[in-house]
């Protein structure tokens, strides 16, 4: 047989060879699926993808996340091992246990201790990392203003964190700037930066689950939210309506502001009331944060969304300038600012059966939210942007307004003192306490003798109970509110600080005027002796040794909280216990309604923080008409600068309708250094007078007298006078020029005027259009007046 022969019979074989084998796969496959032949269960197989490195830039010993992703596709449980190698050496391995079709991430974390750039690998998956060695530690490049937009995301959209870094050194430094969210560095980048420079160090990162997350870029702190994918949140305010809940409704369905929801994007429709009524005023709708002036409008939400409804007094009473600062979206409402310089308080009835009042304190600090606190942007620099705004029918005398910014290190919180009306003096202390916790009162209890220790114990809105001094049945009945406080042993304390969430609620000026009238009828009758408190001013008493209270001395009392909306302040036991005490108690007695929400004991040293004073430029003006029958010379509209740089009684004098607009520039603030939070405080000293019937008790409803700091009540005696020296009557002369109301003859010579004005204008233009015709007249060749004969 030759080979051609042959070769064609192996060829032959070979293609009955493959014919065999393939109706014998399709038989088997074909049995397989009618379920005649039973295939045994595939085992254990695992898959490992999607390497992750982070960061691809780390300095040495700093920690670097290696992460994989490993997945069972076989059919039964199984262990894997995974193991990690660097450069080629074995570091780690970690063992899983798998269910069929389960997948799980693998974690390693790399630590180097010398610099260079190493080689990853797990399970044959590979990547690579730089170690450095890191920058100087005593950079002097500051970090300062982190942002973190947008603050509301939905899971995998893109976070941007930006810091604005500023070498303060006079030559050329070097900053590590690392980004953490949740405690994992994402990143890290370093920065060189020549003599005085600055610049925006920027950071982006995709959010991941849902719920709360804190970002850190060194030692600046922020926070973001990441919401369901459809939603956002929406929270509706209102400012100016009092404490009161406010009902509205949203798309038909009744609820209360405050308001706060997460809800799918698309338009909604809220409708508020026209007048608002409380237990004290009626308040009149003005406007929406968007500037619609209707009860109803609709919005569409596509971000988180805060919209604010804004209402004024229309009648009732209210208190006190309010307070708003710029978030960058909008204005906030904080507060009513300086209640203890109502000239209204009064002290004691004299040998005459006259009232004698006992003025107040102008000053009040009020802490600005740091979360929100935005600075505005103009050609001239950046600024913050705070107003004050006269919304109910008094007449305020603005002596001062700045603010303050304190940085201080990140475990302590900060929170400044308030003032007492009784004491004069201005304590402008700002108190350091520590966020480890504060300790609770091992007791509290009121005059009743119950327990109220649950309402204070946590900052939830549950208020302690009490009572208004005017509510009692006669003069003779004045037993105030008290509250006594069990602070436990703290004979090992260097310092004593409380921290107090609180409120005081004055009650309808009727009372006030039904309980002064009740002094007055007892005194006519001889019932009250001369020189009898109307009413007791706050104090606040310590335990002795034997177990007696000791009044605290008047510049070291406890101050009053603010009226309606509360607020936290801190007050300073320190070295007001007498030497020897086992039994740190003290017990707070109040005339007013005054109830806490919160009492928190603080026994840290006081840390070491850095305070900032910003003046800021001032401008008055009118925000919206009022029908106030306020009547005196008050300050005219323009540029304020000047008069509210300090406390010298030479006030900003406003109505019911008025604004003062504050810018304070940012750009000669020291920059925030590592390790250090900012918070903000806004500083203001403030008199204002009601009008009578309101609780303009025993004066008139007129910007004179002019209150001052050295008088010794108010209306003061004939004995004192408002300064007099040139500095004084410079300021009267130049600032106090709008007179309110416009008097008759005022009038009279006003329209005089404007007819002189008015003939005087319809004169020149007769004369001007003659001289017109004549001139075209001559250019024609012939003379006008030859034309009029």
């Amino acid at each position: 047989m030759n080979s051609r022969s042959g070769l064609t019979k192996l060829k032959a074989i070979l293609v009955i060879d493959v014919l065999i084998v393939a109706v014998a796969a399709g038989v088997y496959f074909y049995l397989q699926a009618e379920g005649l032949i039973v295939v045994g269960p595939k085992a254990a197989e695992f898959i490992v993808e999607d390497l992750s490195i982070s960061p691809l830039e780390a300095e040495v010993f700093e920690p670097v996340m290696v992460v994989v992703n490993v997945t069972n596709i076989g059919d039964e449980q199984g262990e894997y091992v995974a193991n990690l190698t660097v450069n080629g050496v074995l570091e780690e391995n970690q063992t899983i246990l798998l269910l069929a079709g389960e997948s799980a991430i693998v974690e390693f974390t790399v630590i180097e201790e010398v610099e260079g750039t190493y080689t990853v690998e797990v399970c044959g998956l590979s990547g690579s990392v730089t170690f450095s060695t890191p920058p100087p530690t005593a950079s002097k490049i500051a970090l300062s203003k982190l942002s973190v937009n947008p603050y509301e995301v939905w899971p995998d959209e893109t976070v941007t964190t930006t810091v604005i870094a500023a070498n303060q050194a006079s030559e050329p430094d070097i900053l590590s700037v690392r980004l953490m969210v949740d405690d994992l560095l994402l990143d890290r980048k370093t920065i060189e930066l020549a003599a005085k420079e600055s610049t925006t160090v920027e950071f982006t990162f995709n959010a991941t689950t849902e719920g709360k997350h804190t970002v850190k870029v060194n030692a600046l702190s922020g926070t973001f939210s990441v919401v369901p994918t459809g939603y956002h949140t929406l929270a509706i305010r209102y400012s100016g309506g009092g404490s009161d809940l406010l009902p509205f409704t949203l798309n038909g369905e009744s609820v209360n502001m405050p308001y706060t929801a997460l809800l799918p994007v698309g338009e909604y429709t809220i409708t508020v009331p026209g007048p608002f009524t409380t237990d004290t005023a009626v308040f009149e709708f003005y406007h929406w944060s968007n500037g619609d002036r209707s009860t109803t409008t609709t919005i569409n939400l596509q971000d988180r969304l805060i919209f604010v409804a804004t209402y004024n007094l229309i009648s009732g009473y209210s208190c006190c300038p309010s307070l708003f600062y710029w978030n960058g979206t909008d204005y906030v409402y904080v507060t009513e600012v300086s209640n203890a310089g109502w000239l209204g308080y009064i002290d004691y009835i004299d040998e005459d059966g006259e009232i004698v009042f006992g003025g107040g304190n102008p000053w009040d600090t009020i802490k600005l939210d740091a979360n929100q606190v935005t600075t505005r942007s103009t050609e001239d620099g950046d600024y913050y942007d705070v107003i004050l705004l006269q919304k109910w029918d008094e007449i305020f005398y603005l002596d001062a307004a700045y603010m303050v910014v304190v940085d201080h290190p990140v475990d302590v919180a900060v929170y400044s003192t308030m003032v007492n009306y009784v004491n004069r003096a201005f304590p402008s202390e700002i108190y350091t306490v520590s966020k480890a916790g504060l300790a609770s009162p091992v007791s509290a209890v009121n005059e009743k003798g119950e327990d109220i220790l649950p309402q204070i114990a946590e900052l939830d809105g549950v208020f302690t109970s009490g009572s208004n001094g005017f509510a009692r049945p006669s003069w003779d009945d004045i037993d105030s509110n008290q509250l006594t406080l069990d602070l436990g042993d703290l004979s090992d304390a260097e310092e004593i600080k409380l921290v107090i969430n609180g409120m005081v609620d004055w009650g309808p000026p009727e009372h006030y005027y039904t309980w002064i009238d009740g002094f007055k009828a007892a005194f006519a009758e001889g019932l009250v002796p001369a020189g009898t408190q109307i009413y007791p001013a706050p104090y606040m008493e310590v335990m002795d040794g034997s177990g007696s209270w000791v009044r605290v001395p008047e510049d070291r009392q406890m101050p009053t909280p603010s009226d309606y909306v509360p607020r936290s302040f801190a007050v300073d036991l320190t070295g007001l216990f007498p030497e020897g005490v086992n039994e740190y108690k003290i017990r707070i007695n109040n005339f007013f309604n005054v109830t806490f929400d919160y009492i928190g004991v603080d026994t840290s040293s006081q840390a070491a923080i850095i305070i900032q004073q910003i003046n800021g430029d001032a401008t008055f003006h009118q925000a919206f008409a009022s029908p106030s029958s306020a009547s005196g010379d008050f300050t005219k509209y323009g540029d304020v600068t000047q008069v509210v740089l300090e406390g010298d009684d030479m006030y900003v004098i406003g109505m019911q309708g008025d604004q003062v607009s504050l810018q304070f520039s940012v750009d000669g603030l020291e920059s925030l250094g590592d390790g250090l939070e900012r918070d903000y405080f806004f500083f203001v000293a403030c008199w204002f007078k009601d009008p009578p019937g309101n609780w303009g008790y025993g004066f008139d409803f007129t910007v004179d007298p002019l209150p001052f700091r050295s008088m010794s009540g108010f209306p003061y005696p004939s004995t004192e006078s408002y300064p007099s020296d040139e500095a004084h009557s410079s300021y009267l002369r130049e600032y106090n020029t709008r007179t309110l109301p416009i008097s008759r003859a005022q009038w009279v010579i006003d329209d005089v005027l404007l007819i002189i004005m008015g003939t005087g204008l319809v004169i020149a233009g007769m004369l001007s259009t003659l001289i017109w015709i004549k001139g075209r007249a001559a250019r024609k060749g012939y003379s006008v007046y030859s034309q009029l004969r």
